[in-house]
């Protein structure tokens, strides 16, 4: 495991030295959970749209991660690698596991400013860091629980399928989901309340893993096949394994098309809104990643220039049926 860190870590710095270098600016670092994610392909892709856009800057946008969502030690090990070094002027950070990367943050003990991107620090942490820019992700699952509850007032049996337990987001979402089905506040678990309970063995934890969310689902299923409802967290079985998702829920499609099964998943990503076409999810709340890594660069640099930033800076969500597929994204 360690092996597999400094591997992580070196390539993260040789690449870092080696666009610094090229470029001669000061580096805006954008650290994610992980490169095999297409959500944080689409921040990437907004980092380098600001590059090319402000070709003439004294910063450049430099985005990195490690290899795999699932190694929160080598996403710390990054960020202390990067705060370490004297041509990193600002740093926005995704953090995998929110009290490693605050661990990470003390250690550094950096004169730069640090903030949070898609994913933010714990509220005990939250003073590690200038600010957050992403999604309200409270409300993100405020509306996937608004939604099922809309389409089952009776209630019901819900699983809810999550990332990583100790993603900060994540948890959020979850928090907002159980509250918006219940109408009450801060329930950790549903146990009947606004006609709720949660399945056996629920939530699931996927650490972000398409593949593990989708036979996670089918287990689930299997145990429970009268099952009302899934509220999917983070949208990995639909954008990371969507074949094996289409496999699961077409034999489903008549349930999904009556409302005796809902699948309420967030995210827009990937093959995610063909899927709401084909009718084999009830409702997709995406965020926009692309905005993300627009904007933190110059979020970035009025931080470092000593500008009022607000904390937090939403980006807006993007809510998809079956009948919006065409029309819900915005440009």
């Amino acid at each position: 495991m360690k092996k597999v860190i400094v591997l992580a870590a070196a390539a993260a710095a040789l690449a870092f030295a080696g666009q610094a270098a090229a470029a001669d600016k000061k580096v805006l670092a954008i650290v994610v959970k992980g490169l095999d994610n297409a959500f944080f392909e689409s921040i990437h892709q907004g980092c380098e749209k600001w590059n090319s856009e402000n070709a003439s800057s004294e910063y450049t946008c430099f985005y990195t991660g490690p290899a795999s969502t699932s190694d929160e030690a080598g996403e710390a090990q990054i960020v202390s690698d990067l705060l370490a070094k004297p041509d990193t002027a600002a740093m926005a950070i995704s953090p995998s596991n929110a009290q490693l990367i605050a661990q990470a943050i003390k250690s550094a003990n950096p004169t730069i400013p640090v903030m949070t991107v898609d994913a933010d620090l714990s509220k005990d942490d939250a003073a590690l860091r200038k600010t957050y820019l992403g999604t309200d992700n409270y409300l993100m699952g405020k509306d996937l629980g608004e939604y099922v509850k809309k389409a089952a007032p009776n209630g019901g049996t819900v699983c809810t399928i999550e990332g990583n337990p100790a993603a900060d987001n994540i948890l959020r979402r979850a928090q907002g989901f159980r509250d918006a089905l219940t109408g009450k506040e801060g329930l950790a678990e549903l146990k009947g309340e606004g006609g709720w309970t949660e399945a056996p063995g629920c939530p699931v934890f996927t650490n972000d893993d398409g593949a593990k969310g989708v036979q996670a689902m089918n287990d689930i299923l299997a145990a429970n096949p009268n099952l009302t409802a899934f509220g999917i967290m983070g949208g990995w079985p639909l954008f990371m394994a969507p074949q094996a998702y289409r496999d699961l829920t077409k034999p489903l499609a008549d349930n999904l098309g009556s409302g005796k099964l809902i699948i309420a998943a967030a995210d827009t990503i990937g093959d995610e809104v063909a899927i709401a076409k084909e009718g084999l999810v009830s409702i997709l709340v995406g965020q926009r990643p692309f905005e993300m890594g627009y904007k933190a660069p110059t979020v970035m640099i009025s931080l470092i220039k000593g500008e009022k930033v607000d904390d937090p800076v939403f980006t807006g969500l993007d809510i998809c049926t079956k009948d919006t597929a065409d029309t819900c994204i915005q440009k």
